[in-house]
């Protein structure tokens, strides 16, 4: 089973931070980018493995859920970590809270 993780972090006037969307879009977009460019042809099916994941979560019905919960815990100042594990053809997204 595959996982990947999703560190979403609140933006303050310190620090630029990305919400779990941006951030699931910014990962995938760098997949891409890098198979686009053929970088790494040893982790080449990983890159596709993760971009196909993170292309599922962001249409999935539970992505709109994961992330209001997720801005909710960082407004209240905590950390949260956003899980996407892959087994077979079932997605399964996890909120974990770290603080």
């Amino acid at each position: 089973m595959d996982s990947y993780n999703l560190e979403p972090k609140y933006s303050t006037n310190e620090m630029t931070g990305r919400c779990v969307k941006c951030l699931a879009e910014h990962e995938m977009n760098t997949c891409l980018m890098s198979l686009l460019r053929g970088d790494d042809k040893d982790s080449e099916e990983e890159t596709k493995k993760k971009y196909e994941a993170l292309m599922t979560f962001l249409k999935s019905p539970a992505a709109r859920e994961l992330i209001d919960e997720s801005e909710r815990y960082l407004s209240e100042g905590k950390k949260v970590n956003v899980k996407l594990y892959i087994s077979g053809d079932k997605p399964k997204y996890e909120l974990e809270i770290l603080d």
